[in-house]
């Protein structure tokens, strides 16, 4: 496209310098603007293209294109307008490109203003030169918006485009077409600028017209006339705002005249229709400058015969053009008072009335706008020359043809009524000479036009003008027209209609006469009165009411009186007044009949009221206006006939109460008796007739006479009218309200004398032609009776109702053959009398007698009916009486009530619904169901409570659960109207029960899917009730929203497809769901339950899925209802037989468990064993859902795992439910079951070590006394006894389930190496055993441990959790585990990357101080001492706790196998410290150890030694001075237990010795000779000889120290110490100096020496015995060496 834009450029630069003589070379394009220009203008062209096909999706592309173009010449116009010009002189460019482009140009001239000269003259010049080439249409566009762009131009640059257009407009030189179009559009936008050109562009113009030859150049120049002339009108007018020099309107006109005068001869006579029309719409603008002008005016007066030549023959157009060019010369020439020559108005008078006479014309578009302007020359005519114009109407009225009479009647009546002040009386003077020669027509078209005249001339003033001839023509007219209509109505025709429309226009001209002139004569007066009171056609009552209210006004208030009266009383001449007053009540009653004669009649009795009936004038003026006002705010569509009539009778009793004491209501009684025959049974008019009598004859003074037309009236009643049958009883009843002895005295006496006749009621008894029945009158008697009970006054009744009144009513029933008609009178008597007794406001204490009686007859009557069938309306009347009886005290019992409601609900409910060709039969049903409906709405609102409605549900609850569907939508029908009831009687006064709202819902749910669409729909509304009532009593957030949403779904429940149904009921459920709370959920969840079943299996589904929803909606907040729930689902889940509903039962079920696992497992454990097959199904139902099943069996698993933690308080719902008591066999067999049925693929690798400890702990805990199943705990609470066989059965059981399950999750492992070990190393039956149990787990943990390897952090964890429970047996398996795998398990690097370490020492120093168990002390100072074998890099870090803990035992012993534990610990400890790491402990563990050397137990005496061996070891430089002095107190101990009788502790004690030897400094007895041939004993005596001699030499003191310390030991209670310590005594004695032989005791030593010989062993006797001759030898060198010895 570029390059085709640059090429034309170059070719066309030529083309365009001539044009635009040499306007210059184009200029460049500047930063790519011209490229952007271009490619948005491709995409305007695309966008248009594709419009073209696609419709308008583009057009917001082409139009951000453009706007994108625009925006870019406001910063570069020169550039963006150059660009466009090139792109024009494209030679191949499309019409629409161009079009486009134009319309760009257009709108940025428009936003820029003004532009460079040179850009703006090369643009002329192409839109110049695109304009004045007009190939064809697409040419003619292109010519139109190139004329538009020069005009745009023309705002800021006038003078180059005028120069440019007038360069082409030259004289005699037939111009383009749109040359002249631009100039007129350039004339109108710039009016002032143009006004200089116009003279020359006129005269230019002028040249051309006869060189114009073509319709279009012809239709052009036309225009441009229409536009130069309100140009020039408009420059006149604002004359003093232009600047150039100044032409006057007579110039202009002028210049005008000889174009009008071509355009009128010449031009309007072309063939072309366009163009004489384009010729005519020119001349108004042109004549609006041409007739002010004196002098051109008379010559326009020439040219009106040639306008109307063309008209007559029918050459011009049918538009109004032509005739508003006449009627502008018209109306000129009376405004200027110039009239029209003489000689054309006969031309002109004749072609105007023939085309106002011509029925031609009315079948075109142009008619009535065409006459209105023929009417408007004919007014024009009137004002200049009314004589001429009605002698030339008087003319036309001599032909005998209707067509031209009605016209020129039609005509004189516009005259007549245009508001011109021009018109002289003159004129409508011969116009009324004009009509009076023709009142003798009996057409009835021309009748109308003269009645219309006559209004006209009433309505316009001229009222004098119709006295005489205009009445006497109306009033025999009106005579006329009514006569024929009424004795031609029954063969209706065409004559007919227009005799109507006659009478229309008649009445039509009454209404204005009577409204207008005064002075009517008293003969008018009379006819229209006497015409009321007489006639039978009553559509023309309205109209001459109204006329007779307003000539009653201008009598009544004297503005006119005629002569002929002027001397007579103003009182009008009226037939009788209640004759009058009766006639004018019964038509009244149907107020809107005949154009609403209501209204007009009653405005006459306002107007008459003085003459009617003084006394009551006052209160009418006050009433009338009120019944006016009703009638007019309503239309025969709205108003109420009942309310209307209640209006006129509280009329007429007003009226009635002012002429109390006098006759006036008697003598109106009989003219309303009198008219009884005038009208048809049955009508409005004649009920409320019967209406108006009884009210009338209640006010009667005289009860005598009064009486004699009562009894008239039934005599002469047919009874076997219906109709007049119950206006008779309608008129006694309304009688009784101020005579109610009277009448019931009329129905004794009438009893009396048809009683005379009882055998024979066939007989005709006084008139012939009306043959009773027996029971006809007995039914009209006892109806009779009830009315006068409904109407009589409430004090009156109370004393009458129970006798006569509803005696007789009975006394007629049971004296009967109580065939159909006679039950139903009987009991519309029971209802009317109930009525009316319930009417009585205050009853204080009445009681109804006859109500037992009553209700007993009715409840027969009801029982009686068919429940098959459906034949009367019986049923119905029965449940409406008894629903009024139910009103009346005494009330029914609570049980009456029950009964009265079954047998109810039992006769309508299971009538079978009526065929849809049936109609009486569908509306004695609708009839049931309504009386049924009413029924229990009485007996509910005697006990309108929550309690009273519960009731009420569940008697209809068997119905709404039927098979049967018809019953089941008549109960959901019912169901919801009762619901409506309660909701709108209570609200919020009573709240509901705790549950009984869910309890309603659950009933109705099911329902939404019934197969019956009006039963689904009755449900859905009973559901919208309850959720109103709910609503209005709890601070619900129900609210538009969901009542919308509510409503969508009851949308889709009319439909059929079943899925969609369940889709809508699912979601009504959701909707409901938010307005529960938990109570109420569950509620409604035990009623869906207990329904299933009930009906069919879609009921069933619907049921379940509501339950799934309020569970899915409901589950988080159910945590207190969880059993609840699952009680009521598992109960009824054994008797559903269809897999789907079990199904989705179940589902429920595990939903609740997702939420509430906790909650959910108690109950389900709970259930007694052996597990019920709907349990298993459920438990099955979770293991079909792994990762449910998955969390289940650790939620199983945490239930055994609370039973071995600590008890805690419960912090939430969940929490009290998990630490509720279960039996744990139950809770075995779930896991056992779940294991079993779980995948075989999943080994449980995330919780399998939790569970094989969890199982393990349990396994212990069984072994246990105190872990007994809840039941065996019972049981010891109860009994004293031995546990019984099944008790001890059961705790076998749950160690066999507990090790299959163990079994089951070993199997899953797949680990072949542990299996072999477990059965080789018979783990499982060492589980088994009570006394091998502890075995058993330590052979587990230590086994575990080597073969499954990725699990040992878990289990280190867990043996930390078992360490620190509260259950003995827990601790004490954990700390087993603990200690058994102490290599792997202390080593294992995972416990120092998860900070294990550290809790596990807190556990065992928890452990190691508790005194509750001895072997979890032992285990766990045996686990404590073992970290120094597992961790001892660890030792140094906890060494203080350690060393702590495992030195408590030594301090306060409790048992040997603590103290020995703790010792054992401590040798284990100390082996990975050292003396600095030992601390302040290291004193305390020499004290302590050194006093366990003597011990009784060989154990604490072999740990003892081996701790003080390690001592020795552990000892450095600053406790070596303090552990020499243990190792001195020690000594003597070690020496003698070195022959201690357990040969381990010999052993460790001599090894510890030879260990501390050292400490003596003694080098020769670090390593003695031990010859292979000498026994221990020997070599200890050896080196006791060795070391007492050392000591004798170096440390004699010590040595003496040793001897009395050795003596101690001689009383020890082990006979080998004993000897050894005899043997050490002797030994030391020989080596001790005589010194501190001196200083012995040797009396002491000698008698505990003796001592010895009475001990039991030999051998201590034996050394005892060598010791004492050792003593005695020192004794003797004692006593030599002594100085009394020596002399």
């Amino acid at each position: 496209m570029t390059e085709a834009i640059t090429e034309a450029a170059v070719d066309s630069s030529e083309e365009v310098s001539e044009e635009a003589e040499d306007l210059g070379p184009l200029e460049s394009d500047d930063n790519g603007t011209f490229q952007q220009v271009v490619n948005l203008l491709d995409i305007i062209d695309s966008d248009s293209a594709k419009t073209d096909t696609t419709g308008a999706g583009l057009d917001m592309r082409k139009t951000l294109a453009s706007v994108i173009i625009t925006e870019k010449a406001t910063a570069e116009p020169s550039v963006v307008m150059n660009t466009l010009i090139r792109c024009l002189q494209v030679p191949e460019i499309s019409t629409q490109r161009k079009v486009n482009i134009y319309n760009i140009l257009q709108e940025i001239i428009q936003q820029e203003g003004e532009l460079e000269e040179q850009c703006v003259r090369r643009l002329v010049a192409i839109a110049s030169k695109e304009m004045r080439e007009i190939p064809e249409m697409e040419g003619y566009i292109k010519a139109e918006v190139a004329s538009d762009t020069l005009v745009a131009l023309s705002r800021n640059h006038f003078s180059l485009v005028m120069y440019e257009l007038q360069h082409h407009l030259k004289p005699l030189n037939l111009t383009d077409e749109f040359v002249i179009i631009t100039l007129a559009k350039l004339a109108n936008g710039n009016v002032f600028e143009f006004m200089p050109y116009m003279g020359i562009t006129l005269a230019t113009i002028f040249t051309m017209l006869r060189l114009a030859n073509e319709a279009k150049i012809r239709q052009a120049i036309c225009g441009a006339m229409e536009t130069f002339c309100e140009t020039v009108q408009f420059y006149l007018k604002h004359l003093e705002e232009s600047v150039y020099p100044v032409m006057t309107e007579e110039q202009f006109a002028l210049k005008l005249f000889p174009m009008y005068h071509y355009f009128v001869t010449v031009w309007l006579r072309h063939h072309n229709p366009e163009v004489k029309l384009g010729v005519i719409k020119s001349l108004k603008p042109m004549l609006n400058l041409l007739l002010p002008n004196d002098d051109l005016r008379e010559q326009v007066y020439d040219y009106i015969p040639l306008l109307l030549a063309e008209y007559q023959g029918g050459h011009l157009p049918l538009s109004a053009y032509p005739l508003q060019v006449l009627r502008q010369i018209l109306e000129v020439s009376v405004i200027t008072n110039t009239p029209v020559p003489q000689m054309q108005l006969h031309t002109i008078f004749t072609e105007l009335h023939i085309q106002v006479c011509n029925k031609a014309p009315a079948q075109h578009q142009y008619s009535s706008q065409n006459l209105r302007e023929m009417v408007h020359c004919f007014i024009a005519l009137a004002r200049s020359y009314p004589k001429e114009l009605m002698k030339f109407f008087f003319s036309q009225m001599e032909t005998s043809k209707e067509a031209i009479r009605v016209g020129t009647l039609n005509l004189i009546r516009a005259i007549v009524s245009a508001d011109e002040p021009r018109m002289s009386i003159r004129a409508i003077y011969l116009a009324i000479r004009v009509v009076k020669n023709t009142l003798s027509d009996t057409r009835s078209k021309v009748r109308m036009a003269i009645l219309r005249i006559i209004g006209q001339l009433a309505l316009s003033g001229y009222q004098e003008r119709i006295k005489g001839w205009g009445l006497k023509y109306v009033s025999v007219q009106l005579t006329l027209t009514t006569y024929k209509l009424t004795n031609h109505r029954e063969n209706f025709s065409h004559r007919d209609l227009e005799e109507r429309m006659v009478h229309k226009v008649t009445m039509d001209t009454v209404k204005i006469i009577t409204s207008s002139v005064s002075g009517m004569t008293n003969e008018f007066w009379v006819r229209l009165l006497c015409y009321i009171m007489e006639t039978d056609y009553m559509e023309a009552l309205t109209p001459i009411c109204i006329s007779l209210t307003n000539l009653a006004e201008h009598q009544l208030h004297g503005q006119d009186v005629d002569v002929s009266v002027a001397g007579k009383s103003r009182q009008m001449e009226l037939p009788a007044p209640q004759k009058l007053l009766a006639r004018l009540l019964v038509l009244m009653s149907s107020p809107y009949k005949g154009e609403g004669r209501g209204i007009a009649m009653l405005n006459l009795l306002r107007t008459l009221s003085q003459s009617i009936a003084p006394s009551m004038a006052d209160m009418w003026e006050l009433e009338i206006p009120l019944l006016v006002q009703y009638l007019e705010e309503h239309t025969e569509f709205t108003w109420d006939q009942k309310a209307w009539e209640d209006k006129l009778i509280q009329f007429l009793q007003n009226s009635l109460k002012k002429t109390r004491g006098s006759s006036w209501s008697l003598r109106l009684s009989k003219e309303l008796n009198n008219q009884i025959v005038s009208f048809d049974s049955p009508s409005l008019e004649k009920g409320f007739l019967y209406r108006a009598l009884g009210l009338t004859l209640a006010t009667g003074l005289e009860a005598s006479k009064v009486e004699v037309l009562l009894l008239e009236l039934l005599y002469k009643t047919d009874y076997s009218n219906d109709f007049d049958c119950e206006g008779v009883i309608l008129c006694f009843g309304l009688c009784a309200r101020g005579q109610v002895k009277t009448v019931l005295n009329v129905l004794h006496d009438f009893e009396e004398r048809i009683q005379e006749s009882e055998q024979s009621w066939q007989i005709s008894a006084w008139r012939k032609d009306h043959p009773w029945r027996r029971e006809t009158v007995k039914s009209a008697l006892m109806v009779m009776y009830s009315c006068v009970a409904s109407y009589c006054h409430p004090q009156m009744l109370l004393n009458l109702v129970d006798s006569p009144i509803t005696a007789k009513i009975i006394h007629h029933y049971v004296s009967s053959c109580q065939d159909v008609c006679l039950k139903m009178a009987f009991i519309k008597s029971v209802v009317q009398v109930t009525k009316a007794i319930n009417n009585i406001k205050d009853l204080e204490d009445f009681q109804f007698a006859q109500k037992t009686t009553l209700t007993s007859i009715i409840v027969a009557v009801l029982e009686a009916e068919p429940t098959n069938n459906l034949v009367s309306p019986v049923r119905a009347l029965a449940m409406e009486a008894l629903s009024h009886l139910s009103k009346l005290k005494p009330f029914y019992s609570t049980e009456e009530n029950s009964e009265l409601m079954d047998i109810s609900i039992h006769s309508v409910i299971s009538l079978q619904l009526p065929g849809e060709d049936n109609e009486s039969i569908k509306t004695l049903y609708a009839n049931a169901l309504s009386a049924l409906e009413q029924l229990m709405e009485s007996l509910l609102q005697r006990q309108l409570d929550p309690k009273g409605l519960q009731e009420m549900v569940q008697l209809l609850e068997k119905w709404i659960l039927s098979e049967k569907e018809w019953e089941r939508e008549k109960a959901m029908s019912l169901h919801l109207y009762l619901m409506r009831i309660y909701v709108h009687s209570t609200g919020v006064c009573i709240p509901l029960k705790l549950g009984q709202f869910g309890t309603m819902v659950g009933l109705i749910a099911p329902c939404t899917c019934d197969a019956h669409q009006r039963t689904r729909m009755a449900s859905m509304n009973v559901l919208s009730s309850l959720l109103d009532l709910h609503a209005s009593q709890t601070s619900s957030l129900w609210g538009p929203s969901k009542e919308k949403e509510l409503e969508k779904c009851k949308e889709d429940l009319w439909g059929t497809d079943m899925e969609k149904i369940f889709c809508a009921s699912s979601r009504i459920a959701k909707v409901v769901c938010t307005e529960f709370n938990c109570d109420e959920v569950v509620s409604l969840i035990q009623k869906l339950c207990e329904n299933i079943g009930a009906m069919d299996l879609q009921h069933d589904k619907a049921s379940v899925t509501w339950i799934g929803t309020f569970l899915q909606m409901w589950a988080k907040e159910l945590e207190d209802k969880v059993a609840e729930i699952l009680g009521a689902i598992l109960v009824h889940l054994p008797a559903v037989d269809h897999p789907e509903v079990r199904r989705l039962l179940i589902e429920g079920i595990l939903l609740l468990a997702h939420h509430h696992r906790e909650t959910i497992l108690t109950p389900l454990l709970r259930q007694p064993l052996p597990m019920e097959s709907h349990l298993a199904e459920v438990w099955l139902a979770m293991s079909e859902n792994v990762p449910f099943a998955r969390t289940m069996l650790h939620s199983l698993m945490g239930r055994l795992q609370s039973r071995l933690s600590p008890r805690v308080d419960a912090t939430s719902k969940a929490d009290i439910w998990r630490m509720a008591a279960v039996d744990p066999l139950m809770t075995l067999c779930t896991i056992h079951l779940l294991i079993e049925k779980l995948d075989e693929n999943d080994n449980l690798p995330d919780f399998l070590p939790d569970l094989i400890y969890t199982l393990l702990l349990q396994l212990g805990s069984s072994h246990q006394p105190e872990a007994a199943s809840p039941v065996l705990k019972t049981w010891r609470l109860v009994h004293t006894a031995p546990l019984s066989e099944e008790m001890n059965l059961q705790r076998c059981s749950q160690g066999r389930v507990t090790i299959k399950s163990m079994q089951l999750l070993f199997k899953r492992v797949r680990n072949q190496p542990l299996a072999r070990a477990l059965e080789e190393q018979a783990v499982w039956g060492l589980l088994r055993g009570g006394g091998t149990f502890l075995e058993g787990v330590s052979l587990l943990a230590r086994l575990c441990m080597q073969h499954v390897e990725g699990h040992r952090q878990r289990l280190a964890e867990l043996v930390l959790r078992g360490m620190d429970s509260e259950v003995l047996s827990c601790r004490i398996s954990s700390t087993v585990a603990c200690v058994e795998v102490r290599h792997r398990f202390m080593s294992d690097p995972v416990l120092y990357q998860e900070k294990l370490l550290k809790p596990a020492v807190v556990l065992l120093e928890k452990g190691a101080d508790q005194e509750e168990d001895e072997a979890l002390r032992v285990l766990s100072l045996r686990a404590l001492g073992n970290m120094a074998l597992g961790a001892p890099k660890k030792v140094k870090q906890y060494r203080k706790v350690l060393l702590e803990k495992c030195l408590v035992p030594l301090r306060e012993p409790t048992s040997t196998s603590v103290t020995a534990e703790g010792m054992d610990a401590l040798t284990k400890i100390l082996a990975e410290l050292r003396e600095r790491d030992v601390g302040s402990s290291f004193d305390a563990i020499s004290e302590r150890c050194r006093i366990f050397f003597d011990n009784e137990s060989e154990l604490l005496r072999l740990k003892a030694f081996v701790l003080f061996g390690k001592l020795a070891r552990v000892v450095g430089m600053s406790k070596k001075h303090f552990f020499k002095g243990e190792v001195k107190k020690a000594w003597i101990p070690l020496l003698l237990h070195s022959q201690d009788p357990c040969s381990d502790s010999a052993q460790a004690c001599m090894a510890t010795m030879f260990q501390c030897v050292h400490f003596w400094g003694w080098k020769s007895l670090e390593c003695p000779s031990r010859p292979c041939d000498t026994t221990t004993d020997d070599k200890m005596t050896v080196f006791q000889t060795t070391m007492c001699s050392i000591l004798s030499q170096k440390k004699p003191a010590v040595l003496y120290s040793f001897l009395l310390e050795t003596m101690v030991y001689v009383k020890n209670s082990l006979s080998r110490i004993r000897i050894a310590a005899c043997n050490l005594a002797g030994i030391i004695m020989k080596q001790m100096s005589t010194h501190y032989l001196k200083k012995l005791d040797i009396p002491a030593l000698r008698n505990s020496l003796q001592e010895l010989q009475l001990d039991p062993d030999p051998e201590v006797r034996q050394a005892a015995l060598e010791t004492l001759k050792v003593l005695d030898s020192c004794s003797q060198h004692r006593l030599l060496a002594s100085p009394e010895g020596m002399s």
